[in-house]
């Protein structure tokens, strides 16, 4: 009885702080989006359909902010969770940058649609398959059956950086084809790890990821069989092109443009792209958060 009292209090202090938002006070208005924050996720609900009743374009506009406030500290707090706790779960860390652009995202619809391209791989997979065979046929299935491709003519876009846009346009940049492509061979235990290169994102086929150097640190071993680039429709390539690629740059070989990159450092590149794309769009707001969140990563 206590709890369905408080439940109805609570209620009753949503319904009172949203005859407030059209308070042209500014004052007021700070003072209920404070409180509306403090109460968290379950005043959305109330607040969309306080935005749904009203004609007034302030008011919408204010619970619009409130409500991306509400979802954007959860996010802050959900990608801290993501890089301390599960950042071996790389599908789970994109769908959170997902989150950002859309908060409703239908995550299983996400899921789906890389269930069935694993299928589809899976079903021409072989038992005795080289490396190199069973890349073929995920670069078949991947860029000729499902026709994903490079967005050259977009190429800064932000929707090549969200999976569930890639996913449905089949367009994206090269970090987020090579997720994709990294997702599927997650999925089938097939050793493909991303390549954090300077300008670029490929992948790399690993033959014993516990052994990738020497013990000097300087040196790759022979357990990188090859690399992969999925912007270029899984063109297979070798390490000499690295090197012939850091040398247009200008920069030195390290070891970190030859070997896996974590799952952090993928999802950190993909806010880093982020900031890139709405930058060049004039988009201030959505740069700082996304710097913020940025911060939830390190």
């Amino acid at each position: 009885m206590a709890a369905k009292r408080k439940a109805e209090l609570s209620l009753k202090e949503v319904i009172a702080l949203i005859t407030l938002l059209d308070d042209p006070d500014e004052t007021i208005y700070v003072q209920v989006k404070e409180r509306f924050v403090t109460l968290g996720p379950p005043a959305i609900p109330h607040l969309e359909t306080a935005w749904e009743n009203s004609f007034d374009a302030i008011m919408q506009k204010r619970i619009e902010t409130i409500i991306h406030t509400i979802q954007f500290e959860l996010l802050q707090k959900a990608l801290k969770d993501w890089a301390r706790d599960e950042s071996d779960d790389l599908l789970k860390g994109v769908l959170l940058l997902a989150r950002y652009q859309y908060p409703d995202l239908d995550e299983n619809k996400v899921k789906k649609l890389l269930h069935q391209i694993k299928q589809d791989v899976w079903l021409e997979l072989q038992d005795d398959l080289t490396a190199l065979e069973k890349v073929k046929i995920i670069n078949h299935i991947l860029f000729e059956v499902h026709q994903f491709s490079g967005n050259i003519t977009n190429y800064h876009a932000p929707q090549n950086s969200f999976i569930n846009n890639v996913l449905e346009s089949k367009k994206g940049n090269p970090l987020m084809l090579s997720v994709v492509y990294m997702l599927i061979c997650k999925e089938l235990n097939i050793p493909v790890y991303g390549i954090n290169l300077p300008q670029h994102f490929v992948l790399a086929y690993i033959n014993d990821y516990a052994n990738l150097i020497d013990v000097n640190n300087k040196t790759l071993s022979n357990n990188i069989l090859f690399y992969i680039n999925p912007f270029s429709k899984g063109l297979m390539f070798n390490q000499n092109d690295i090197d012939q690629f850091l040398k247009q740059l200008k920069l030195e070989p390290e070891p970190k443009y030859y070997l896996p990159c974590s799952n952090v450092e993928v999802v950190k590149r993909c806010l880093n792209n982020l900031i890139y794309s709405y930058e060049k769009l004039g988009y201030i707001e959505k740069v700082e958060e996304l710097k913020l969140l940025e911060k939830q990563v390190q």
